[in-house]
Formats: C-alpha cells, structure tokens, sequence
C-alpha cells in the first residue's frame, strides 16, 4: 500500500498541498485541545513562543498586544503547515499512519526544540516536567490530528477513484 515514488502515486505538489491543508486542520485540532482541555486542567496561561519565534527570526514587531496576537495566532498556523508537509513527504516517501505520525513527530520536534533553543527561545534543561509533558501532548496532538486528517482525505480521494479500504485500516502500526 505504499506510494513511494511509484506509478498511480499522487504528484509531489498534491502531497504537500494536501500535507498543507492537513497541518492548518492539525494545528486547530491542537489549539482547540490547548484551549479546551489541556489549559483547563494545567492552568497554563497562552503562550507566544510562535509570535517570539517571529519577532526572532523576521523584522516584524508588534506594537499593540492585539497586533503580538495576531502576530502569534499566524505564526503558529504557519509552523502547523510545515508540520503538514512533513508528514506530505513522509507519505511521499511511503510512511502512511502511525509510522508517519511517529517519525514526523520525532523529527520535526526534535527540530523545533533545537532551533528555538539554538535562537535562544528554549531552554528544555530548565523546563519542569509538567512543562516537558504540556508541550509532548500538545504537539503530539497536532501530529495525530494532522496524520489522521491527511490520511483520511488522501484516501477519500483515492476512493473516489475506484481504490479500496482506507490505508490506516490496512497499514500496520
């Protein structure tokens, strides 16, 4: 069921187009999360470390608290698009599901946490554990989501063009 590069695969520019769209879902599904489950139970405040990223990395700087929201809230769709082309090319080169999920993940925030650390934004040693597991589940949920997302849309697609079951039902974790 793989689609590495062969025949009848969809074209490189579909997959991350899809891995896109797919990301910008992920990534509501996860603020919905943040905002619904995860900040209720923990008491964490926002955060905008996507609108620090930014301001790090870009000649962008808000001068209102409304402006570093907006700032925030489109960085962190944008940073969810990457984490929807990656698991693009994941599948491009023949992940699919749980395999793809678990590799995006662990390459992508294992990126994440380098670089914000690299920029000086991070500092994981200092973090408390609840911190470390507040961050893991939170993007650990727009991982799934996005894979989940992703997955089911790709084989919609497929099935509208006479293939069989869903792959996440025939693919192996």
């Amino acid at each position: 069921m793989s689609w590495a590069m062969g025949a009848g695969s969809p074209s490189p520019v579909r997959i991350l187009g899809l891995g896109v769209v797919a990301g910008v879902a992920g990534t509501a599904v996860m603020t919905a999360f943040q905002k619904y489950v995860e900040m209720p139970i923990t008491g964490r405040e926002p955060s905008y470390a996507p609108a620090d990223f930014a301001q790090r990395v870009l000649p962008i700087h808000p001068r209102t608290p409304a402006g570093r929201r907006r700032l925030n809230n489109v960085t962190h769709y944008a940073l969810g698009t990457l984490w929807g082309a990656a698991y693009g090319v994941a599948t491009w080169r023949g992940l699919r599901g749980q395999k793809a999920v678990n590799a995006v993940f662990g390459a992508v925030y294992t990126g994440d946490v380098l670089l914000n650390t690299a920029l000086g934004l991070y500092r994981p040693t200092c973090w408390s554990t609840k911190d470390v597991v507040v961050d893991v589940v939170d993007k650990y949920v727009q991982a799934q989501a996005t894979g989940r997302l992703f997955d089911t849309a790709l084989d919609r697609s497929r099935s509208l063009r006479g293939s069989s079951a869903p792959s996440w039902a025939t693919t192996p974790a």
